[in-house]
């Protein structure tokens, strides 16, 4: 059976059209229609991709977020700082606002919220190596509960973004990581 033949750059235009809207206009202006539209192509070719906009989202975030990168300083104090200019640049997009109709689409679309942690998931690998490099150089002694130490780090750039709204100051930064040094070596001060 002959059909039309496969675009090999639809979906990628599908993701870029995505991306696009979600950074442009945020979460809310993204939809099935307007992504076909923007990629020239059909509804029904977003839909074969991806049942829901929770799931092309996501995989539009896989995609395009730029990677938190992987710092090895010797410190764990300054791995932790390196790491969370990272993610406050993410945390600090505009669209991140819309973010908050992601999630709670994700409460309703269980394949969209595993891909969803998954990306958390390798976005957060910097930081958990971070971590183990200090286990190994002996900075840290006491088991390490990864999933914590990943709150504490992105939890008050969370909550500066969906709940106060207040900017993410470089001293801001800087408590952070000493809050989440202090943590994971049980110390009173950051080498």
């Amino acid at each position: 059976m002959s059909g039309r033949p496969r675009d090999p750059g639809l979906e990628q235009r599908l993701l870029s059209a995505t991306w696009l809207l979600l950074t442009g206009q945020g979460y809310d202006a993204v939809t099935v229609a307007r992504v076909a539209t923007e990629a020239n192509a059909h509804r029904s070719d977003v839909y074969r991709r991806w049942q829901t906009k929770a799931q092309l989202v996501t995989a539009a975030l896989a995609q395009h977020l730029p990677p938190i990168p992987e710092v090895d300083t010797g410190s764990l104090y300054l791995d932790l700082r390196a790491g969370l200019d990272g993610f406050a640049t993410a945390w600090s997009a505009p669209w991140m606002g819309g973010l908050m109709g992601l999630l709670a689409d994700l409460g309703r679309d269980e394949e969209a919220s595993k891909a969803f942690h998954a990306m958390a998931e390798r976005r957060g690998r910097p930081m958990a190596k971070a971590i183990q490099r200090a286990v190994e150089r002996g900075e840290i002694t006491e088991p390490v509960n990864l999933h914590l130490a990943g709150d504490l780090l992105e939890g008050p750039l969370m909550h500066r973004q969906m709940i106060t709204r207040r900017p993410i100051t470089s001293e801001d930064l800087d408590m952070i990581a000493l809050s989440a040094h202090r943590f994971l070596t049980k110390t009173l001060v950051a080498s």
